[in-house]
């Protein structure tokens, strides 16, 4: 039986011949020592006291900047606020001004207007010029303080110490425009009382001149009638006004131009009447204002008048308007002033004044025909009580009982 087959060699127990020297690869059985690590070396304590101090100074750097940014803001805003609050106020105070300047300079337009044709009281007068001066000298104050420059914003710096002067700059500017914001306020106030009393003394002397105009009309009644239409209707106009400003200065203006127009008129007027007729005209015209109420007349007197005037006859002749106010134009031959004051001069001016009246009682007769119309002025006169033939009936006829009735009625 044979020995079965192994597939691993053996190697020779014997040594090798070459003397080749293995070491192991442990020398004994003992575990190996393990190294013993380095001791770490530890800094100075001085350098890590200077690194945490440096770490202190940064963090307090990047707080002081910090805290400089939003003080910078801060300071910003309310300048902000304050600049909007100045501006509001000094727009405010400028309007005021303008106001006042409207008031002050109509004032002096008035003022230096006077009062030569329309009396206004001397009082009256000196508390306008007091008020007018009083509101130049609120005005000029005002306006100085509302000329003030206002601050402005800079661009906003970067370092914490220009920040921080920064700062300090904007709140003063504050408190400077603070400052400004309560001065204007008193100006403006100022300036409003100055306004009302120029406004009150003005409108004084404008009512004083208007409320003057009735009685100067009435001590020019001589006047032309165009100019005392004019005189009343600026007075109407003065009394309107309620506010003291150019039109206020325009309407006072064209009162006292009115009331020289008046007077003009009536020199004129009065010039054409002289001579030795002057007085018997003067009567003539003012019997024949107290026939007619109310209506304005004016008077043109001539030698001959609608064909009459010559070896003792008289004429008459009127022209009269509708409108208002109700006005006529009466001519006279100077025969009529030179038989004055006979019945029949008078009946004949109470014939042209019954002419003149129906512009206040247009609807009482028939005005379509001229015959009509002469008999309305006949029966007016007859109604009066001026019953002689110069009254119109010589030269027109009796009119119909019917018209004396209704011409009774026309006062």
């Amino acid at each position: 039986m044979t020995a079965p087959l192994r597939s691993d060699l053996q190697t020779p127990t014997t040594p090798p011949a070459h003397g080749l020297h293995e070491l192991p690869a442990r020398f004994s059985s003992s575990p190996s020592p393990t190294k013993r690590p380095r001791a770490r070396r530890r800094p100075p304590r001085g350098l890590v006291l200077g690194v945490l101090g440096g770490a202190a100074v940064i963090a307090a750097l990047g707080i002081t900047q910090l805290s400089a940014n939003l003080g910078y803001d801060d300071a910003a805003d309310g300048l902000e606020d304050a600049l909007r609050t100045a501006t509001a106020v000094r727009a405010e105070t400028d309007h005021t001004l303008d106001v006042l300047t409207q008031a002050t300079d109509a004032g002096h337009v008035i003022l230096d207007a006077g009062s030569a044709q329309l009396a206004v009281p001397e009082s009256t007068f000196s508390a306008l010029s007091t008020a007018v001066d009083a509101g130049e000298e609120a005005g000029a104050a005002a306006e100085t303080l509302a000329a003030t420059a206002l601050p402005s914003t800079e661009v906003k710096p970067f370092w914490f110490w220009d920040l921080f002067q920064g700062s300090a700059e904007l709140a003063a500017d504050e408190h400077s425009l603070d400052e400004l914001v309560q001065d204007l306020d008193a100006a403006t106030e100022n300036a409003v009382d100055a306004e009302d009393a120029v406004q009150e003394s003005g409108l004084a002397v404008l009512s004083a001149a208007g409320e003057a105009a009735a009685g100067f009309e009435a001590a020019h009644f001589s006047a032309r009638n165009d100019a005392v239409i004019a005189l009343r209707n600026a007075a109407a106009d003065a009394l309107a006004v309620t506010t003291i400003d150019d039109g206020a200065a325009t309407a006072y203006l064209a009162l006292q131009d009115a009331g020289a127009q008046v007077v003009a008129t009536e020199s004129e007027e009065l010039a054409e009447k002289s001579g030795p007729l002057q007085g018997a005209r003067m009567e003539i015209e003012a019997f024949a204002r107290s026939l007619a109420p109310g209506v304005l007349l004016e008077f043109d007197w001539s030698p001959v008048v609608n064909g009459a005037g010559g070896d003792g006859s008289m004429g008459g002749y009127t022209t009269w308007w509708w409108d208002d106010p109700g006005r006529a134009n009466i001519e006279l031959s100077n025969s009529v002033a030179e038989q004055w004051p006979a019945e029949r001069s008078k009946a004949l001016v109470a014939h042209e004044v019954g002419h003149a009246i129906s512009v206040k009682c247009q609807d009482m007769y028939d005005a379509s025909t001229q015959d009509s119309i002469e008999k309305w002025a006949t029966a007016w006169a007859i109604s009066m009580g001026y019953t002689d033939d110069a009254n119109g009936v010589w030269a027109y006829g009796y009119p119909p009982q019917e018209y004396i009735d209704a011409a009774a009625g026309c006062r």
